[in-house]
């Protein structure tokens, strides 16, 4: 008989996870990429994305304008974030731990701290969404008052909720998401029949031929503004992809895994335009509810609800809230229990979501809720966009080649090793990340919600994501042809595009360092 384990010792879905960032064991890694897609739709196919499917109608834009802008944002956010899906079957572990092998074993701190800044974002506008559509939809149910004592019990259980799940880790989100990809579409199309008799694709917009030529001059300003605000949905992912494919084995086919992730944004499309259409017919028949300086798209939404769609309403925010709320939060947990070495998984979890709880409430209560979400939104493409770029280029160079057991030198609390570059930093990657990212900062240029210093130079045209895509890439390269790594850093193949020096490799020391180098390095399949 065959002395494999068998499927069905497989952990319980309420088995709370054990598995840190350290390595996956090939036993444990029975996931596909049908799961990554799952997983990565399941955490997009939610009421929060239907708000920033929104934002074009609220920036003024036409439906059709709207949909152009839309199918824009996801098209090249899918495509920017698909590779960084093969990270985790080749190493076994999370993005940011792989990134140490582009900039060094303390710079994939900066994986950490984007994985951090895209939780408490899109944890937030969960929270924020599914709770407000609790409480809307209560009060017309049951003539539940909408009070701030309301909203606050809204958020904290539905903030518990998620943590939970959270808590108890992947197999139990990933049933989550199995449940709420299958529900949320479901109710979704059903939605389609609620609001068909109202929608009406001809929505003008502001930017009509007898708009006065200051409002015409801000068309494409805001049209390119609300495609970054759609194209942040799915560069969110960019840091928390591995999380989740580090449990596909390392011989599955990259094809299908890239595919996974691209077809999962893609499909993200339905919740979208299910938020744009709503914010047409918002915009038509309850304009109150779409006002630049107090939008509030789940009143309106339920303001031209018929009343038998209210319950659909609150299961749509219910379950899309867990789903987007769970990718969001796990993987930053997950994360920061290597940052903070005295924390488990479970402890860095509470943490993160004790955070980005706080941050819920004043976000909601304390500041300019439309700005938290858009300023956020925009740091996350300024600074995540650059990030994958290096380390997708970093990918390429090296072939796919990495060593998985000096990736893990920052977690064991260990120097030296293969990426240990200078003093514990590759400059090289560090150099074109920051760079790239203030660059984006300082052209950004949403109109009404985040202008940078230079966002005016190019007549008021966001040019911020091209621009640091392109000034990443490029100082990327340049680095490593001018400045080359060491020859250890590539694999037998050698580099691709790159020049080598050969440096002596620093011998791994500290708890649990072994002076055995015979531990075969990870390589990506053809």
């Amino acid at each position: 008989m065959s002395s494999q384990p068998s499927p069905a010792a497989a952990p319980s879905l309420i088995e709370v996870e054990v598995h840190g960032v350290e390595r996956i064991p090939d036993a444990d890694r029975t996931a596909t990429p049908l799961d990554l897609f799952r997983l990565a739709f399941g955490g997009a196919n939610t009421f929060s994305t239907c708000v920033l499917g929104a934002f074009p109608i609220l920036f003024g834009l036409s439906f059709w304008q709207g949909l152009a802008a839309t199918l824009l944002g996801v098209v090249a956010g899918a495509l920017i974030l698909c590779p960084m899906a093969v990270f985790g079957p080749v190493n076994g572990t999370n993005n940011a731990v792989a990134s140490s092998a582009h900039l060094g074993v303390h710079g994939r701190v900066v994986g950490s701290f984007l994985s951090l800044l895209t939780a408490v974002a899109f944890f937030s506008i969960s929270v924020w969404s599914s709770g407000d559509a609790l409480v809307g939809g209560a009060h017309r149910l049951f003539g539940l008052e909408r009070s701030t004592l309301s909203y606050v019990v809204a958020y904290a259980l539905f903030a518990c909720l998620v943590l939970a799940v959270c808590v108890y880790g992947f197999r139990f989100m990933l049933f989550v998401n199995k449940v709420a990809v299958a529900s949320a579409s479901v109710l979704f199309v059903l939605g389609a029949f609620a609001f068909a008799g109202d929608f009406d694709p001809s929505y003008a917009g502001v930017f009509t031929a007898s708009a006065d030529a200051a409002t015409k001059s801000m068309f494409w300003p805001s049209f390119i503004g609300a495609a970054l605000i759609v194209l942040s949905n799915p560069v969110s992912f960019g840091a928390f992809l591995g999380d989740w494919s580090r449990y596909i084995p390392a011989d599955a086919p990259r094809r299908r895994v890239v595919g996974a992730a691209f077809l999962s944004q893609i499909a993200t499309l339905l919740p979208f335009v299910f938020g744009l259409a709503t914010a047409s017919i918002i915009a038509a028949k309850a304009p109150k509810y779409v006002d630049p300086s107090a939008p509030d798209f789940v009143g309106g939404l339920l303001a031209i609800s018929p009343g038998w769609f209210f319950l659909p309403v609150c299961l749509l925010a219910l379950i899309g809230g867990m789903s987007t709320g769970t990718t969001s939060l796990y993987g930053t947990g997950l994360d920061f229990s290597s940052v903070f070495p005295r924390l488990s998984r479970v402890q860095a979890t509470f943490l993160v979501g004790v955070l980005s709880i706080a941050f819920i409430f004043i976000g909601r209560f304390g500041l300019d809720l439309v700005q938290s979400i858009s300023t956020f939104a925009t740091m996350i493409i300024t600074c995540t966009t650059p990030w994958m770029v290096v380390m997708m280029l970093g990918f390429w160079t090296r072939r796919g080649w990495y060593d998985p057991d000096a990736l893990q030198v920052f977690n064991r609390r260990q120097r030296g090793g293969r990426y240990w570059f200078t003093h514990g930093w590759n400059w090289r990657g560090m150099t074109a990340w920051w760079v790239s990212a203030v660059i984006g900062v300082l052209f950004t240029n949403i109109p009404g919600q985040f202008v940078g210093p230079l966002g005016d130079l190019a007549g008021g045209v966001d040019i911020s994501l091209p621009l640091s895509l392109a000034v990443a890439a490029v100082l990327f390269l340049t680095l490593l042809w001018v400045f080359p790594e060491p020859r250890a850093v590539y694999g037998p193949e050698g580099p691709r595009l790159a020049r080598t020096v050969e440096v002596p490799v620093p011998p791994i020391t500290g708890p649990g360092a072994e002076p055995d180098t015979s531990r075969p390095a990870a390589t990506a399949a053809s």
